[in-house]
């Protein structure tokens, strides 16, 4: 009989974490020698575009046109990267316990079907994007989340912009061990899961044909969710199958040209103030506010709430 892995073990390095490195070195060099031989945007060029012009639906498609690499930019998106990856090897011992002490009392064993693997794929894209989206909807979680979106470039680089404080969503995958879904099953899918998002960071690829477009997540649905026109703001959560979004309401197609980067840009290449820039401007604030409810307001509310000027006098 096949000795059945344990139920909470954590995969080690693999043969996927091994090719990972030379693969994106290789892609990234490839898409930067692509794009020395494209017409290239000027860093800046939608500044001045008011809220109407990004927006406008009046006019047809705008033709893409990449924004290229930058030497300072790539390099602080290569140091955010090195940074998760130690953070989460730290954090990963604790999410191991937690996982074997949840999958011990599951409430489903859905590890024992043949199709275990296949259902940990579509649960974790599932719980992804409730935990994409909950980090555009609540600051504290913004506050992780707003690392990946810094960079006002879009590139293979960009992928690899990684915050170093997952542990605040690591929570929404609990209820894949309460499922049965083995450790393994559920490390491998958030892996791929994950992977499969770094070729989507580009604008070598335009648009795919239509029937990919419709199902999956493509790198024109991920340019939109990483721009700051106002009709592009907290849209696309996906990681594989653009379905939820279309599902829950919050899908939008590539019309515009896409601004990238945060509505207020933070001008830094130092990745201390990349990855927690958030959680000090919530610091700062919770300092400032009157009155518990305000303090909370600024921790758990949307990015950019403000208390009602009746509260701020009380």
């Amino acid at each position: 009989m096949k000795r059945r892995s344990l139920p909470g073990k954590q995969l080690g390095l693999n043969a996927v974490d091994v090719a990972s490195g030379p693969i994106f070195i290789i892609t990234m060099l490839a898409e930067a020698r692509v794009l020395r031989h494209r017409d290239l945007r000027k860093m800046g060029d939608l500044d001045d575009w008011t809220k109407a012009e990004l927006s406008d639906s009046s006019l047809p498609p705008d033709e893409l046109v990449p924004v290229g690499y930058e030497s300072r930019d790539t390099a602080a998106s290569l140091s955010m990267l090195v940074g998760n990856v130690v953070v989460n090897g730290v954090v990963a011992v604790g999410m191991n316990k937690i996982h074997r002490a949840l999958f011990r009392h599951r409430i489903a064993d859905v590890g024992k079907r043949k199709s275990s693997f296949l259902v940990a794929m579509v649960t974790w894209d599932f719980l992804y994007y409730w935990s994409h989206r909950w980090q555009h909807e609540k600051r504290i979680l913004w506050a992780n989340h707003v690392t990946h979106h810094s960079s006002e470039h879009y590139n293979l680089s960009t992928a690899l912009r990684q915050p170093w404080s997952g542990f605040l969503t690591s929570w929404v995958f609990f209820p894949m061990p309460l499922l049965g879904i083995p450790a393994q099953h559920t490390a491998r899918a958030g892996q791929l899961n994950l992977l499969y998002q770094y070729w989507i960071h580009t604008e070598v690829i335009d648009r795919l044909d239509p029937a990919s477009e419709a199902v999956l997540n493509t790198a024109s649905h991920h340019r939109v969710h990483h721009g700051a026109n106002p009709q592009y703001l907290d849209k696309n959560y996906a990681g594989i199958l653009i379905t939820w979004d279309k599902l829950f309401g919050t899908f939008e197609p590539e019309f515009r040209r896409v601004k990238y980067g945060l509505t207020k840009n933070i001008k830094t290449f130092n990745p201390g103030r990349i990855g927690y820039h958030e959680m000090a401007d919530i610091a700062r604030d919770v300092k400032q506010a009157k009155g518990w409810r305000n303090k909370m307001g600024y921790v758990f509310k949307r990015p950019g709430w403000q208390p009602d000027a009746d509260t701020v006098s009380s």
